[in-house]
């Protein structure tokens, strides 16, 4: 089964970006096309850009990027779960994405965003430009939840409608489309694994 990293993109204290990776996750394991990893950048902690040589060189210098090196590069497609911030995406994601190069292309990309009015489609759209220039292709089915703060049950989870479900399904069924025709080209770019920095 191809293997699918659903990526918590925000590291603000208070988020609601777990529960709704949460309640994404829960909706992928029982679409049931996908093994699935959780990368939360909260806890990858990653600092502002220090590595010396450009990612094309793949010459790491530190441990926390050859580990996120080796996280995304043995995962077959993504997700990002952002929340948007003055009509854009967290810092934190922007940093997470520069690090790494090779490890992103040739992949499929999608996307479950959230926000007030918008949803968090503004972020998306400056997404997608980034996402492409790093060889990913983007799904057309967006997941994108409005007036996030009137979705969360007094625990925090996420109470989802059925539009969001029947979006996030549609997702991933596009997710493993684009994936069986993308495996051919990362198989010829030689698109690189875990451990080789």
């Amino acid at each position: 089964m191809p293997r699918l990293l659903v990526i918590y993109c925000s590291t603000r204290p208070g988020r609601v970006c777990d529960s709704v990776g949460r309640w994404f996750v829960e909706v992928a394991s029982e679409h049931g096309a996908f093994d699935i990893d959780v990368a939360d950048l909260a806890e990858l902690r990653l600092p502002m850009m220090d590595e010396p040589k450009h990612p094309r060189f793949r010459e790491y210098l530190h441990e926390h990027t050859k580990n996120w090196s080796d996280t995304v590069a043995t995962a077959d497609a993504l997700v990002l779960v952002t929340p948007e911030y003055n009509h854009g995406y967290p810092a934190a994601l922007k940093n997470a994405l520069d690090y790494l190069f090779f490890e992103w292309q040739h992949k499929a990309v999608g996307y479950v965003s959230y926000g007030g009015i918008s949803g968090g489609t503004r972020s998306v759209q400056q997404l997608k430009q980034v996402t492409a220039a790093l060889g990913m292709m983007s799904c057309q089915v967006l997941v994108n939840i409005a007036w996030i703060g009137t979705r969360l049950a007094e625990d925090g989870a996420l109470i989802a409608d059925d539009e969001m479900v029947l979006a996030a399904t549609g997702m991933l069924d596009e997710l493993l489309l684009l994936d069986s025709g993308l495996q051919a080209l990362r198989a010829q770019a030689g698109a690189p694994t875990a451990d080789v920095h």
